[in-house]
């Protein structure tokens, strides 16, 4: 089998590369959880996390590769329920890069990594053959405290789902710049310290969060149903969404199901604990509109209850979505 650009996208031809190939050459306790980080024993919990970037355009509405390489691998780690302490780069740069793309790229690193309460303590730089490109891989390290255990298979029937914004902006914003179209939509790659964190210092009964990135909103709950074996039952008319780039989204024929974000996650939390942890989002940087958007139940997969009264099975990405958007 030839790897195709499908591969790269998160959706079902992804997990099938990382399940027959890297899963199975490299099968642990840890990695077969397949979490957003890993939490391993040291003198305390930490959490680990490593992430490459090769988004096209380096430089885009809303950000560019250097933050979205420390939101990305930060954001990874937040979603077991760690504190984001150390992370590390490694360049890999095409020769005929400018070195004034790359003072940008580090200075959006550093203001980013401050931000995140991060330090960058390591990093690397590989220059190989090609034509200017710039890609970042990164490693994260996180603690975690005493009795946070925060992972997928935790969602139990009767738990809420959470969305911390609006669905959609990273994708319609790199695609509108590589199409030459003009509008106001911006990335929304985004640290998410503060409503993660705050969700913890409030003691709200966290079950699962994941970072919705490639693949979109529907194949972060598929998997989420997978690890739980559960159905996560969701409402079509409670998903946030912009005006404009719902507009957009039916003007192209893409699906917000499936557009990839870089700042927004997806909470699964006790019913009882869900209007505080709304609450805590919501007055939270980056996630003012935060909606409770389901319920997981008995079952399997994900149903969506549509605005004109109907359900539909919502499936994960299949095929190519946007190809390298993170």
């Amino acid at each position: 089998m030839k790897i195709t650009m499908a591969h790269g996208s998160g959706g079902r031809a992804t997990s099938g590369l990382i399940e027959n190939i890297f899963k199975k050459a490299n099968s642990n306790p840890v990695l077969d959880a397949m979490e957003d980080s890993a939490v391993v024993d040291g003198d305390n919990k930490i959490a680990i996390t490593t992430d490459s970037f090769v988004v096209t355009p380096l430089f885009y509405s809303g950000g560019d590769i250097g933050r979205l390489s420390v939101c990305g691998t930060v954001n990874d780690l937040l979603m077991r329920g760690a504190v984001p302490k150390y992370i590390t780069s490694a360049y890999i740069i095409e020769e005929g890069a400018d070195t004034e793309v790359l003072e940008r790229i580090a200075v959006s690193m550093s203001k980013t990594a401050k931000e995140a309460n991060v330090c960058l303590v390591c990093g690397d730089t590989k220059v190989i053959e090609g034509s200017g490109g710039i890609y970042i891989n990164t490693t994260g390290v996180g603690f975690v405290k005493d009795g946070t255990d925060i992972k997928s298979s935790n969602c139990k029937a009767g738990d809420k789902i959470i969305v911390s914004g609006n669905m959609g902006d990273h994708h319609a914003a790199v695609l509108s710049h590589r199409m030459g179209i003009k509008n106001s939509i911006k990335s929304d790659n985004a640290p998410l310290n503060e409503m993660v964190l705050g969700m913890l210092e409030n003691k709200i009964r966290i079950h699962a969060l994941r970072d919705i990135t490639r693949g979109g909103l529907g194949t972060v709950l598929n998997e989420l149903s997978r690890s739980s074996d559960k159905c996560f039952l969701i409402n079509e008319a409670d998903i946030p969404v912009s005006d404009e780039v719902k507009s957009f989204s039916q003007i192209l024929g893409l699906n917000i199901m499936h557009m990839g974000n870089e700042g927004k996650l997806v909470a699964v939390v006790d019913a009882e604990d869900a209007d505080i942890a709304l609450s805590v989002i919501r007055n939270s940087k980056y996630g003012e509109d935060a909606k409770i958007i389901g319920t997981v139940t008995e079952g399997n997969g994900v149903i969506m209850n549509t605005k004109i009264g109907g359900r539909r099975v919502v499936l994960e990405l299949i095929g190519e979505g946007l190809p390298r958007i993170c």
